[in-house]
């Protein structure tokens, strides 16, 4: 990925958001149990940064993708990982098929005031039986006149307590479960529509909620597309997804790398600095040499994709080695801080609750694997 004088400015511009206008809250954010979405994302939506990679006749920057990916990256100087997370649902998740494949209509109602900061948006794909088996979704939008009718519920959803529409994934037939699929605009303040907040061991400053549909009615034009395409938009969504969740976390790996080579060399034990041990010191450069591999994958996959090329495999590997690599990096430096990394306001200890959602969301490590197998030819009874 080479990266421009815009790259830097927009990354700049993100540095400095995050420094007055997030970090100096999220302690504040976390005990609340939520962060004020409407406020921040119209602070970021007077700056431009929610409409990066969409086109400017609906507010965007219209820059390629890259654009949004080194605001991902530059969103790591966080030291929370709940708004960051938000934030990327907003920019990444829940509007890429409507800024796509959605209606004029649609993205003039929806997609331009979520990049103005007017509306907070959230996706709703996963259900209280299985999030990363999207085939299985249960949730079913029958027509009727010109509406549909929408019944079920939905699991886990970020921003899901304070958003204004939810890109929402329906049966809409009885058809093939990969084509009787679709997305549908669907405000959350229509009559049947309610929410539950569900409490989490991490990302608290994030706000999640479950979300129940007891004969919700929105009209047919909100349907994204074609109908029962909704699954390979939904597949499509996920790559963007996957690629801001490996991109986000480059940053913020290297920022406790660096608090933690600060911490271990100013406490000492046995008479010398803890850095000063060959385990530690060595633990830590390997650690910094992982945090370089999969920053060169996630740019290598997101050059691809700008590129117009495929990258499910690439992307899940970046998804597949972020998650996984949070998790190591986030254990070993809490090991290298003792008792203080233990503790509940230390950043470490907060990263490592709140990296722990990685290898979940956005499709689980065991999906990855299996996506990346399946691309490689090499589960049983598949040939490349």
């Amino acid at each position: 990925m080479q990266f421009t004088p815009e790259h830097a400015q927009i990354s700049d511009t993100v540095r400095k958001f995050v420094a007055n206008e997030i970090n100096p809250h999220t302690a504040e954010w976390e005990k609340a149990g939520q962060f004020p979405a409407h406020e921040i994302f119209k602070k970021l939506g007077d700056l431009g940064l929610l409409g990066i990679k969409y086109p400017s006749e609906y507010g965007g920057m219209g820059l390629d993708f890259s654009y949004s990916m080194a605001m991902a990256e530059a969103l790591g100087d966080c030291n929370v990982g709940g708004v960051p997370m938000a934030i990327g649902v907003q920019t990444d998740m829940c509007t890429p098929a409507l800024a796509r494949f959605g209606s004029d209509e649609l993205r003039k109602e929806f997609l331009a005031p979520a990049i103005a900061g007017d509306m907070v948006g959230c996706i709703g794909v996963s259900e209280v039986t299985g999030g990363s088996d999207v085939a299985a979704v249960k949730t079913t939008a029958k027509k009727d006149g010109g509406d549909y009718v929408i019944n079920g519920s939905k699991m886990w959803i970020t921003n899901g307590m304070q958003a204004d529409w939810c890109c929402l994934l329906a049966n809409t037939s009885d058809g093939p479960v990969h084509k009787n699929k679709s997305l549908i605009m669907l405000p959350l303040n229509s009559p049947g529509v309610t929410r539950q907040k569900i409490e989490k061991i991490g990302m608290h400053s994030s706000d999640t909620a479950q979300l129940f549909f007891d004969n919700v009615r929105v009209p047919q034009r909100n349907l994204i597309g074609q109908e029962g395409a909704g699954f390979m938009f939904q597949m499509l969504q996920f790559q963007e997804e996957r690629l801001y969740g490996a991109a986000g976390c480059l940053r913020s790996l290297d920022n406790l790398i660096d608090k933690t080579i600060d911490y271990t060399r100013q406490r000492s034990t046995f008479g010398q600095p803890i850095l000063d041990n060959q385990v530690v010191h060595f633990r830590l450069a390997e650690l910094r040499t992982e945090v370089e591999a999969l920053r060169a994958l996630t740019y290598r996959a997101v050059e691809s994709y700008v590129s117009g090329k495929d990258v499910t495999k690439l992307a899940s590997m970046a998804k597949l080695k972020a998650g996984r690599l949070s998790r190591e990096v986030a254990d070993s430096c809490l090991q290298y801080w003792g008792g203080m990394g233990f503790t509940a306001e230390n950043p470490i200890s907060q990263a490592y609750r709140d990296s722990r959602l990685i290898s979940i969301g956005g499709g689980a490590d065991e999906i990855m694997l299996g996506i990346i197998c399946k691309l490689e030819g090499t589960l049983p009874g598949r040939q490349r």
